[in-house]
């Protein structure tokens, strides 16, 4: 049970007693949502009362025409070109963080947005700091739910501190020199005036 902090404390037969999550700090688009209704379950076998919930992807697949769940991706699921065709069926996706450590949800994002054209929400959810926000907005991901101790305020700050990025991303698709190529510089400019 990846990211789930209920799971942590519950002892091997204690499986009954999994509680969906969810976060206080959501944000969407760069903004604090006002308020977060979905819910992240990770019980595998069956469905929270909670809704709307993400749920593990096994579980979505099953009750796929349930509009109140989404799929919940951990961060080993290995993306196919049919998986991908299936999830891009679902309005929200999200991807689970177990620690901060673990990277693997970045790739799972920018594989979707840019090998797989998925247009929908991309969730991190899981280990979400403060410190990753801005890596995950670069790599698709539109809505970040905070870990219970981290400040909305520090998050809005940080989501937006870096105003020049060298490296392309799913936003910028060109790197700082390409896009340095493509304008002409002030000082040509200047000279020719």
């Amino acid at each position: 049970m990846p990211g789930n902090p209920s799971a942590a404390l519950a002892s091997p037969t204690d499986e009954t007693d999994i509680v969906p999550i969810c976060a206080d700090h959501l944000i969407v688009n760069g903004e604090l949502a006002k308020a977060n209704a979905w819910c992240v379950s990770y019980d595998e076998a069956t469905l929270p009362a909670q809704r709307p919930a993400f749920v593990p992807l096994a579980l979505w697949q099953a009750h796929r025409a349930d509009e109140q769940v989404a799929p919940l991706l951990v961060s080993d699921t290995l993306l196919s070109p049919e998986m991908a065709a299936e999830l891009g069926l679902a309005s929200a996706i999200a991807i689970d963080f177990p620690t901060f450590t673990d990277g693997r949800g970045y790739t799972l994002a920018r594989l979707l947005r840019e090998r797989f054209g998925y247009q929908g929400e991309i969730r991190a959810v899981g280990d979400i700091l403060v410190d990753q926000l801005d890596y995950m907005r670069r790599c698709g991901f539109s809505a970040m739910a905070l870990r219970h101790d981290q400040d909305p305020e520090d998050a809005l700050r940080a989501i937006n501190a870096i105003s020049v990025r060298y490296q392309p991303d799913v936003e910028l698709r060109q790197a700082l020199f390409e896009r340095r190529q493509t304008q002409p510089d002030e000082r040509e400019i200047l000279a020719c005036s």
